[in-house]
C-alpha cells in the first residue's frame, strides 16, 4: 500500500494513464504493459511485504513495480495471452454471478482462462484495443471518483487494493459505475479501431533480402 501524502499524485497519474490506454491502448501497447506490470508488482511487493516505513515501501515499490514492468514488456505474446485469460476471467465470473451469486469453480476459471489466452493470440489486435479500453476505462473512472471525493475509490487507487486490478470494483459504488465503464470502453476501442490497423502496433524490423 502506497503512504497517505502519495494519494493525489498516484490518483492524477492513474487518470491520465487510464485516458491514454483506453484511447490509444493499441499504438502504445508495449508502454501500457509497462505501466501495468510496474503497477501490479508493485502493489504485490508492497502488500506482500507489509513494511510500515515509507522507505521500505517506496524501495519494495520501485523493485517489484520494475520487475513486474520488464517481465510485461519482455513477454509481449504472454501480455496479450493474460489481456484473453482476464477478459475471459471477468466474462465468467459476471455470468456466474448473475446466474448462482457465487464465485464460478477454480477448474472452470482456469479452463476459460486457457481458452481466452489461445483465443487471444488469435485475434491479437481485437482483444489488445478491447482490453486496453476496458483496464483504462476503468482505472480512469476510478481516479476521477477519487478525485472527486469517493472514499471508496481514493483507498483503491491508493493503496493497492485488489479491486483496482479487477474491473468489477467494489460493490459499494455508485449504481452508474458500471455503464460509464462500459460506455467509455466502448468509445475508447471505437477511436482505437478507427486509427489504427493491423498493422498499427508495434513495429517489427523488415527482414534482410
Amino acid at each position: 500500500m502506497f503512504p497517505a501524502s502519495y494519494a493525489t499524485p498516484a490518483t492524477v497519474i492513474l487518470l491520465v494513464g487510464g485516458v491514454f490506454t483506453c484511447f490509444a491502448g493499441y499504438r502504445l501497447f508495449r508502454v501500457v504493459l509497462g505501466v501495468y506490470g510496474f503497477i501490479f508488482g508493485a502493489a504485490v511487493t508492497t502488500s506482500v511485504m507489509g513494511a510500515t516505513h515509507v522507505w521500505a515501501l517506496v524501495i519494495a515499490a520501485l523493485v517489484g513495480g520494475l520487475v513486474g514492468a520488464v517481465l510485461m514488456v519482455a513477454a509481449y505474446f504472454i501480455g496479450v495471452g493474460l489481456v484473453g485469460a482476464g477478459l475471459a476471467e471477468l466474462a465468467l465470473s459476471a455470468a456466474w454471478h448473475a446466474i448462482a451469486h457465487v464465485d464460478p469453480p477454480v477448474l472452470a476459471v482456469v479452463i476459460v482462462a486457457v481458452i481466452g489466452a489461445l483465443a487471444a493470440l488469435s485475434v491479437v489486435r481485437y482483444v489488445v484495443v478491447f482490453g486496453t479500453a476496458l483496464l483504462g476505462s476503468w482505472s480512469a473512472i476510478l481516479a476521477a471518483l477519487a478525485l472527486t471525493g469517493s472514499r471508496a475509490a481514493a483507498h483503491a487507487a491508493t493503496a493497492g487494493n485488489v479491486w483496482i486490478f479487477y474491473p468489477l470494483g467494489p460493490p459499494s459504488q455508485p449504481w452508474w459505475v458500471p455503464m460509464a465503464w462500459i460506455g467509455l470502453a466502448l468509445a475508447g476501442a471505437l477511436v482505437q479501431l478507427a486509427t489504427t490497423s493491423n498493422t498499427a502496433g508495434p513495429k517489427k524490423k523488415p527482414k534482410k533480402p
